[in-house]
This record gives structure tokens, sequence and C-alpha cells, in this order.
């Protein structure tokens, strides 16, 4: 015979010539040399050497046992003393009912939507993350969700989760904030035959993220092609000096024209504006020579305009100095001290007629 001791917090499988007969617990034991007896510790799980079910028709040894069975489509959340320590797939788990406290959430990962009580943070970490996957709406986006390619519903900022599974979920998201759009390099013929580069943009809003992205394919890319079209049919209606006149004009009818087609793609146009109408190397010499010859004739006409307004002021001048002869005298004198600024000394010399004359040049005759 041979002697067995069950300690504290153990639990002895008793088993004869390989046939499990009983349970013990703790003490000390005798057994013939034909049993086998296996010692397990009841504070950790539970590995049973044979065929579970056939020690569960033992009902003291069912008693002391928690059997979780998990199935496909599930997974089992195990909880050692209120913390998360495995995620249990398919199969058969036993664990002893001892001073550990053992619990368990039972999740059916078979559908998408997460109904189980559980929370983000434990879907977030790493044990479980594996089983999940997630989604996340910005706040200035919106998103459509497809569940195996149908259309299921809209989806607002935030973060969403789901189990990882064969459904196929597809999210499809639109930044709802207003964007630009660049139409430049635009390379048009006036109705005159004149070739123009066109730079423009364009301002607009998704407003109806069903239309954009359910009634339609690459919205964006369609507004795109919306503008450059009304843009050619504007230009090449007009000659080239008649869309220089009417370049006020174009904005308002592209807005106008555009705003139809954007009605169909879910999508509000605010803005639209022309950055810059470039012209080709040859018309661009002539305009500059035109536009030259137009300064010139403006300066010729201001030069005459001056050089009249001048000679009437002289004719009127002289005809007044002409009716007042002391008018006249006043004139010489201050052309007489305009010469003297000039001057620095004056020497006098020979008989009095000198004198005589200048006094006739100053002093006014009675």
């Amino acid at each position: 015979m041979k002697k067995v001791k069950v300690n504290a917090y153990q639990v002895a499988l008793v088993f004869r010539n390989g046939e499990y007969k009983r349970m013990l617990t703790t003490g000390d034991y005798w057994f013939w040399f034909n049993e086998d007896v296996m010692l397990y510790d009841v504070t950790k799980p539970f590995n049973a050497p044979v065929e579970l079910n056939i020690l569960l028709e033992d009902q003291q040894l069912a008693d002391i046992l928690h059997v979780v069975e998990v199935k496909d489509n599930e997974i089992v959340l195990q909880y050692k003393n209120g913390l998360l320590e495995y995620v249990l797939t398919a199969g058969r788990y036993a664990y002893w009912k001892s001073v550990v406290q053992y619990d368990f959430i039972r999740a059916d990962i078979g559908k998408i939507e997460i109904t189980e009580n559980i929370g983000r943070a434990t879907l977030q970490s790493k044990l479980v993350a594996p089983f999940v996957r997630s989604v996340t709406v910005e706040n200035y986006e919106k998103a459509l969700m497809f569940v195996d390619g149908k259309f299921v519903k809209v989806l607002e900022g935030g973060v969403y989760n789901w189990w990882k599974n064969g459904i196929a979920i597809n999210v499809g998201k639109v930044d709802t904030r207003q964007l630009q759009l660049e139409i430049n390099g635009q390379e048009i013929l006036t109705k005159d035959k004149a070739m123009l580069r066109v730079n423009a943009w364009a301002r607009y809003k998704v407003v109806d993220i069903e239309k954009a992205l359910l009634q339609n394919k690459e919205y964006d890319k369609q507004l795109y092609v919306a503008f450059q079209l009304a843009l050619r049919e504007y230009i090449a209606s007009f000659g080239f000096d008649e869309l220089l006149e009417k370049k006020e004009t174009i904005s308002p009818f592209i807005l106008q024209i555009v705003k139809q087609n954007a009605d169909a793609l879910g999508v509000e146009v605010v803005g639209f504006g022309i950055r810059d109408i470039i012209l080709p190397g040859d018309i661009k010499e002539i305009m500059n020579q035109v536009l030259v010859a137009e300064k010139k004739a403006q300066a010729n006409i201001i030069m005459r305009r001056e050089e009249t307004a001048s000679t009437r002021s002289l004719m009127n001048t002289a005809k007044l100095m002409e009716d007042n002869p002391m008018l006249f005298k006043l004139k010489e004198m201050e052309y007489v001290e305009k010469i003297a600024e000039k001057i620095n000394s004056i020497s006098v010399s020979g008989n009095g007629v000198l004198i005589d004359q200048l006094r006739q040049i100053f002093v006014a005759q009675k």
C-alpha cells in the first residue's frame, strides 16, 4: 500500500486500473498499488485527465466545478477575482469552485452588434481586440454603413465597435466641412477662336450623404466636370473683347448652371471664382501694344489740354496788361526782381545817362 496526503486547497482524483473511482478532499489516505491518485490545485483551472463527462457523473465532483461550454459562434470572457484573465473560444472548460472568484461573460460573435454588457476599455484590451473591429467617424464626418453589400444606416461622429466575423461590413465616409475644388489649366476657345487658359476655384459642402455615395460614383469628379463644362459653355459664347467686358458676370452664370447638377449629387455649391485668365503670347503682345497706344493717346490729349489752358492764361494776362499800364510796369518789376536774384553785384560807370535809364525802369511815369 501507499500513503497520499491531500493538502488544503487540493482535490485528489482516484483511478483504479485507469478507471475513475472517487474524489477526495483534505486528509491522509492509503491506496493499493493498482490505484493512481492525481492531485489538483483548486486555485487553478481544472484540466480533465479523461473525458470530462465521465468525471461529471460523480455528483460530488460536479458540484465543486464550474463547467463552461463555448460554442463555435461564441466567446466567453473569463474574469478571475474581477480581472479579465482569458478569452475562451470554442471548447469546454472547467474551474474549481474555491477561494478564487471566477466570473464569465458570454458573447455571441455570430452577429455584428455588441449587445453584451462589455465596456469600451475591455473591447480595446489586447485579449478581446482580435475579436472586435472598430471604426472611428470624426465629428466633421458622416458615414454610410453597409452589411454584406447592403446599406443599413447613416453613422454620425463617434467610435463604433462590432464583432469580427464572416459578415462583411464596409463604411463609406464623407467630409461634411466646406471643401475647395481647384479647376486649373482649362484651355478654352472663345467665339472668335482666341485660345485662353483659365484657372478657377469652387467651394462646396456635402449636404446629403446618401445621394453623394449611394446614387453617385465619385461625386467630386462629377462636380468638377460640371464646373468645367459650364465654364466652357460660357466662354465659347462670347468673343474675346466681349468676354473681357463681361468677365464680372462669369461667376454668377457658372453658379446658377452648376447648382442644378450639384443638387443631384447631394452637394451644395457655396462659391465660385476666376483666379486668372492667361492669354497666349501673341495676343498678350498685341494687347500690350494696344494698351501702350491708348496710354500715349491719353497723354497727348492731356498735353494739348494743358497747352490750351496755358495759352488762354497768357492771352488773358496780356489783355489785362494792355488795358492797365501800371500792371504792365509791375510785371516788368517782377521780372527785374527775378533777374536781380541771379546777380551778386552791379558796377555802374559812365555819365548820368545810365542813371536816367534805371530811373525810367523803376519809377513810374506820371
